[in-house]
């Protein structure tokens, strides 16, 4: 038997998500109006009226990068109100800060789905990732030097945020969004073909490349490590929980006895709680403060972000 046809496997994937979720607590699914999340909103909209009783709507961000990308919102709004989604909502932000366009549009659009999600009685949020944006992830976590965390891609479940398509490729995906044209959808966001992106390059030029030359599969085999090196951090961040003391005021002794991956995840986290970003807070941060336990020849102290200095005071390492 072949694989189910695009849209029961769309539906079948959105079901099992559900399937995990307290029935009285509402979803809303993120659409943009591509194709993908086309693709999820009409898979809620289908089990919410079939198989899950419960309260099922979306919002559509606009982030005012295009011209008419107001009046696209509303015709996203208007198609998710026809297919059955109750309550939909648009929401207008302001791209801008730190971290180029890409991070500012990413910060401004989960702002926006975290207030709309609190809203509606602290509601789960539906996003259309799919297994070749975690493959993507991952390659771009490659690049960067990342550790075994950022590896390990997107999470199926953070918190409120649900990513029931991360199985499953685009091209599947795709297949099942539903065609609008009155309204012309699905649309492409120009973004995702602007070789001055990263996730653009990798997109179109990278995963091509490899897959010419390395054979099909590649994207299934990245996610498939994603899942891996997950599991695999989720165990090692369980270790560093495990670690007692007060995370501002460490024993060397005891950080001297952990494994390299465990030391340096209390590093971290007493890091985080003493007050230091973790958007700034990077791998060499924590490395600099990890020297002061195992190559301490008399330094005194690391300059973290956020004000955060780590000190160390004969058997002791303190964040202050």
């Amino acid at each position: 038997m072949g694989p189910p046809p695009p849209v029961a496997a769309v539906r079948l994937a959105v079901r099992r998500a559900l399937g995990t979720l307290a029935p009285d607590r509402t979803v809303l699914v993120a659409c943009s109006g591509g194709a993908d999340s086309l693709a999820l909103g009409a898979a809620l909209a289908h089990e919410a009226r079939h198989h899950d009783d419960r309260r099922a709507g979306a919002v559509t961000v606009d982030h005012g990068l295009q011209p008419g990308s107001a009046a696209r919102a509303r015709a996203v709004a208007a198609h998710l109100v026809a297919s059955g989604l109750d309550p939909v909502e648009t929401v207008h932000v302001r791209v801008d800060g730190p971290g180029g366009p890409e991070g500012a549009a990413r910060r401004a659009r989960r702002d926006a789905l975290e207030t709309a999600a609190r809203r509606h009685g602290d509601a789960v949020v539906l996003l259309g990732h799919t297994l070749d944006d975690q493959a993507e992830t991952v390659l771009l976590g490659l690049a960067r030097g990342s550790g075994g965390r950022s590896l390990g891609g997107m999470a199926p479940v953070t918190g409120r945020w649900v990513r029931p398509l991360l199985g499953l490729p685009r091209d599947t995906v795709r297949a099942a969004a539903p065609v609008d044209a009155a309204r012309g959808l699905p649309w492409e966001d120009p973004h995702n073909d602007d070789p001055s992106y990263t996730r653009a390059r990798v997109r179109h030029r990278l995963m091509p490349a490899l897959e010419a030359e390395l054979g099909p599969g590649v994207a299934a085999a990245l996610a498939r490590t994603a899942d891996l090196l997950r599991s695999d951090a989720d165990a090692l961040d369980a270790w560093a929980a495990e670690v007692r003391g007060d995370a501002r005021d460490l024993d060397v002794a005891t950080l001297e006895e952990l494994p390299p991956a465990v030391r340096r995840r209390v590093l971290r986290r007493a890091a985080l709680e003493a007050g230091s970003p973790a958007t700034d807070l990077t791998a060499a941060h924590v490395l600099a403060v990890e020297a002061l336990v195992t190559q301490w020849r008399g330094q005194s102290w690391v300059d973290l972000p956020g004000g955060v200095r780590a000190q160390r005071e004969g058997d002791r390492v303190r964040l202050v």
